[in-house]
């Protein structure tokens, strides 16, 4: 059984990462508090209520942005420093700023002018199933109430209804969101019907090898409890764990297999990516 390298790992982050994936690796496993993860975050935030700053490092304007807000709000989450405050002001935002149908778009017009990956397009402002599934599932999470969150609830119901072929990223905010949606007898039957998707539309690469910008098992599953672990064998699951454990570089981090568009996103991506690998080997036994 493949184990990390906890002191290299360290000394990546101490080397390269940002003070807020630090600040995460002091409460995940040294018993640091949940507020300096909760500071870090804060520095994100803008007076409108959402996040930005390149907080999701593939965006990198001032604005708010519906990726940034997700990734503040869910780090507030994991490190139990959740605010109910700062989630209700962001609701606030998706509220202004949702498109017709609701939920919220992708990208929002925010974006122009400033570096970001190219497919961090703003030209459709349509409502985007995974921005709105990953929010409305962090939402849920901290048990909000909001009218924004009513609407985006309805909005992602509708789209699990009539989906056919998801994107990859699409199927695993839908499966934060069926985690924690709290109708769960509706979210086991809709798990039921779409997990399935997975496999028939070959979003997931069963082989640990695979290389280029593929999603895996544990993309999809990443906990022990996670709700689609159950369409995964055991063995492919423990291929998957030894080789994250193995993909460790010899700077002690982890890295990703999209493309690196900028020096400062990657080594942003990088830190976070870090701090998450070794979440999920430790929640999954390896360390």
């Amino acid at each position: 059984m493949t184990t990390p390298d906890f002191a290299a790992a360290e000394q990546f982050l101490a080397a390269s990462a940002r003070v807020l994936e630090r600040r995460r690796h002091e409460h995940l496993f040294h018993g640091g508090g949940a507020e300096p993860v909760r500071a870090a975050v804060t520095a994100y935030r803008n007076a409108d209520g959402g996040f930005g700053h390149a907080l999701e490092p593939d965006g990198r304007c001032p604005g708010s942005q519906s990726l940034a807000t997700d990734f503040a709000l869910h780090t507030l989450l994991d490190a139990g420093a959740w605010d109910g405050a700062v989630a209700l002001a962001a609701c606030d935002w998706l509220a202004r700023t949702a498109p017709a149908e609701g939920g919220t778009v992708f990208v929002t017009p925010a974006i122009a002018g400033w570096p970001h990956a190219p497919w961090w397009d703003p030209a459709d402002q349509s409502a985007s199933l995974t921005c709105t599934a990953l929010l409305a599932g962090t939402m849920h999470a901290g048990r909000v109430s909001h009218p924004w969150l009513d609407g985006a609830t309805a909005l992602v119901w509708s789209r699990i209804d009539a989906l056919r072929k998801p994107s990859p990223y699409d199927m695993r905010a839908l499966l934060w969101f069926l985690e924690q949606v709290p109708d769960t007898g509706r979210a086991e039957r809709a798990l039921d019907r779409v997990c399935p998707l997975i496999f028939e539309h070959g979003l997931v690469a069963l082989d640990p090898q695979t290389p280029g910008e593929v999603h895996f098992p544990l993309d999809f599953a990443p906990l022990p409890t996670s709700p689609a672990r159950r369409f995964f064998d055991q063995p492919v699951i423990d291929a998957q764990l030894d080789h994250l454990a193995a993909s460790q570089l010899a700077d002690g981090g982890w890295t990703f297999n999209w493309p690196a568009w900028s020096p400062a996103a990657e080594r942003e991506w990088r830190g976070h990516m870090t701090v998450e690998a070794l979440r999920v080997l430790r929640a999954n036994g390896r360390c």
